[in-house]
């Protein structure tokens, strides 16, 4: 697998942030690491060799992108107002800059994004606010409700990228291209958080395909063997 990290720089963060790519064209993917996990957390733990295959022939091209997880939910000394307001321009940020860098790059308006863990509340938060720049959406052991990282603390910025609150109003024609995966296990600590949102699309008549994976727990064994099955299920 060939990968380059560079480092793009954000005006709205006003910080350079390390995105690692791997692959040399394909579907693009947009991902994000599991809580204060580093940009080369899913390949270090197997993820990217797990889709081996289909980056080296190229069906797919894999965008892993820093968070800002220490300067926004697990800052523990951080105001709850202003970690949020930190991770709504982070959202910004991947709306205006980053994805539209991907678009340019990969000749596509509509892209992938993905996540395991904390990182999968990233991805289905974009997917679902933004759904007509995705085609796909894969969350694995996500836990879509933020509001215990904020200590009562609410407001339209907490709503807005909260799963859980704002999908219960949603338009379900808005998701209709949009083949969404919500993959979790029978051990998995977030499975009721999963298996929440999941009845929330359900409710809205938003098509998706929720996954129950049998005895393994919320780790990257799990994510490994699931990732090729659900990639595979949504490029095809």
């Amino acid at each position: 697998m060939t990968e380059q990290t560079i480092h793009f720089f954000s005006h709205i963060l006003g910080r350079s942030m390390e995105v690692a790519i791997t692959g040399h064209w394909g579907r693009p993917i947009l991902m994000f690491p599991t809580s204060m996990g580093s940009v080369y957390q899913n390949r270090d733990s197997g993820l990217m060799k797990s889709i081996e295959h289909e980056i080296n022939i190229g069906k797919v091209k894999v965008y892993n992108v820093e968070t800002i997880d220490g300067d926004s939910f697990y800052n523990k000394g951080m105001h709850p107002g202003k970690k949020i307001y930190n991770y709504e321009l982070y959202t910004k940020f991947l709306l205006e800059e980053l994805i539209p860098f991907i678009q340019k790059e990969c000749s596509t308006h509509r892209i992938g994004i993905a996540g395991c863990s904390f990182g999968a509340f990233h991805a289905l938060n974009m997917a679902l606010k933004y759904p007509d720049l995705f085609d796909f959406a894969v969350g694995m052991s996500g836990q879509y409700d933020i509001k215990s990282f904020l200590n009562g603390h609410y407001d339209d910025f907490v709503y807005f990228n909260n799963p859980v609150d704002y999908m219960q109003n949603a338009e379900s024609w808005k998701f209709n291209h949009l083949r969404i995966v919500l993959g979790t296990s029978d051990w998995d600590i977030c499975r009721d958080g999963t298996l929440n949102l999941s009845q929330i699309l359900g409710n809205n008549k938003i098509n998706h395909w929720f996954d129950e994976k049998r005895w393994a727990k919320h780790d990257w064994p799990l994510w490994n063997m699931a990732f090729p099955e659900y990639l595979n299920k949504v490029i095809n």
